[in-house]
């Protein structure tokens, strides 16, 4: 009976998640714009025909549609299906993570922040003042509720700090070619939700990340174009802390441990 109502517990989060990305995903959309996201019926990017219900439905929506619009039948971008499925993912590894508990609404809270400040990098190759304050709050909340004592929690901030700065010292070296100036704080939030012992990990995991991105990108380019391509760097930032988190991969621990 145990294993059930825990296995349902885990799909509900994953649920929610996919619900909240949805919302996230207008709300970035609509940031910015002029337009609420409290007010007005969301609508098809390619013809302006206001959506019904049964296509608002996450994930399933774009499945059972081909990943087309009902309305015009246009092709439908995979990106939000996609962070659906991510956000479902990483609602039911926290819960899995850390079970029902105020540490788990704070770090819900700090994914869901994550994921509009990712989104809107992605789209404009900015982090918006008002969310990335918001996600560095809940982020120093959510590490002091998981801290073991002061110590432990100013051993992050301090961790937290150095990441930090050392981004600003490659932003202003290149300046502001290599790194944006906004990607410092972003990392800041990020090393303080991961905490001390994963945050340098986090940090390393996020350049290997770029670096194959990169390589697969430059790999993509037509032949013979020589124009330069700009990717944010926020979403690697986010993949590399993640992937740290939720793995719990300590990367120095690794190596002095390897034979």
């Amino acid at each position: 009976m145990m294993h059930i109502l825990f296995s349902l517990m885990t799909i509900s989060f994953f649920v929610l998640g996919a619900i909240i990305a949805s919302f996230v995903g207008v709300l970035t959309a609509r940031m910015n714009t002029g337009t609420s996201f409290l007010t007005g019926r969301s609508h098809c990017d390619a013809c302006d025909a206001l959506l019904p219900p049964f296509s608002l439905v996450p994930v399933l929506s774009y499945i059972f549609s081909g990943g087309r619009a009902h309305c015009c039948h246009a092709r439908l971008s995979p990106l939000s299906p996609l962070t659906e499925l991510l956000l479902g993912g990483l609602f039911a590894l926290s819960y899995l993570q850390l079970g029902l508990s105020s540490t788990l609404v704070g770090m819900l809270f700090s994914l869901s922040l994550l994921l509009g400040l990712v989104l809107y990098d992605l789209t404009h190759q900015i982090l918006p003042t008002s969310l990335l304050g918001a996600f560095i709050l809940v982020s120093a909340l959510t590490r002091f509720l998981l801290a073991s004592s002061w110590n432990d929690f100013l051993s992050s901030v301090f961790t937290a700090l150095l990441i930090a700065a050392s981004l600003l010292v490659i932003h202003f070296l290149s300046r502001g070619r290599a790194m944006g100036f906004a990607d410092a704080p972003f990392a800041f939030a990020l090393a303080l939700l991961v905490g001390h012992e994963l945050a340098l990990s986090g940090f390393v995991f996020s350049f290997w990340i770029g670096a194959v991105v990169g390589v697969f990108i430059l790999f993509r380019r037509p032949a013979g174009s020589r124009m330069g391509v700009e990717v944010p760097f926020a979403p690697f930032l986010a993949a590399g802390f993640l992937l740290a988190l939720f793995t719990q991969w300590n990367l120095f621990t690794l190596i002095a441990g390897s034979p």
